[in-house]
């Protein structure tokens, strides 16, 4: 938990960062942006999908609707989220020179995802209105 509270402090001073271990290679500290901008594109998707959900499918039931949607919103605010804690966690490990941390989000991400679009082809075979 101290960990976590630690690396959210990093979130808005990313700076003190640089107190801890060597600083890596830049292309190590440049592709672990890009890898922070690829979830926050990942999130803004899941985002766009959660209101395309609502504002598109007038004729769903609003039960289904509300659902999908607020699945996918939920699922865009916690990527973007964790984005930002992975990107911490990796910039640190890189300058203590640790292995890079593994994480269980991409697996449960996409399991979200696969429910929300399992619900969605039902949704789609059993008709707009059922």
């Amino acid at each position: 938990m101290i960990e976590f509270v630690r690396n959210v402090r990093l979130w808005f001073a990313p700076e003190r960062i640089e107190e801890e271990g060597v600083t890596p290679d830049y292309r190590f500290s440049l592709a672990n942006e890009r890898t922070f901008l690829a979830w926050l594109r990942t999130s803004l998707a899941l985002i766009g999908g959660g209101f395309a959900v609502d504002q598109f499918l007038p004729d769903l039931r609003w039960e289904w609707r509300a659902g999908l949607a607020l699945g996918l919103l939920a699922a865009g605010v916690l990527c973007a989220l964790r984005s930002v804690n992975h990107w911490i966690r990796c910039e640190r490990a890189m300058r203590r020179g640790e292995d890079l941390p593994v994480s269980r989000f991409p697996a449960l991400l996409s399991i979200g995802v696969a429910l929300v679009a399992i619900a969605m082809v039902v949704v789609v075979l059993a008709g707009w209105e059922s």
